[in-house]
């Protein structure tokens, strides 16, 4: 599986960004989709989760009620749209494939990172 994340930024507080993240190979092999952030000096952390075959979706207590994660199925995409940005925000995002959204470890196929830059 190969990952693509595009869409980072610099955005003022409060603004909005859009995460792409395509993919291709066999996608099959692995059903979750998640978006991981790493901001510096800290470790990374999960942000949202979303499965290809059924859409369950599963957001970390930051992402709640701010981020949205959405798949497209036909075109292999996953989208990470984030509202209400805070300087917070600012990390680098990763997508990822795994086979279970709960377990980091699961998560064996890593895209490049977009960065994400939050002002105040």
């Amino acid at each position: 599986v190969q990952l693509q994340a595009s869409g980072g930024g610099l955005v003022q507080a409060g603004g909005s960004l859009r995460l792409s993240c395509a993919a291709s190979g066999r996608t099959s092999s692995r059903d979750v989709m998640g978006w991981f952030r790493q901001a510096p000096g800290k470790e990374r952390e999960f942000v949202a989760a979303i499965t290809w075959s059924v859409g369950n979706t599963y957001y970390a207590d930051s992402a709640k009620g701010r981020f949205t994660i959405s798949r497209d199925n036909a075109k292999n995409m996953v989208y990470l749209q984030m509202n209400s940005l805070k300087p917070e925000d600012t990390a680098l995002y990763y997508c990822a494939a795994g086979r279970t959204w709960y377990i980091p470890n699961s998560y064996d196929y890593w895209g490049q990172g977009t960065q994400v830059t939050v002002s105040s």
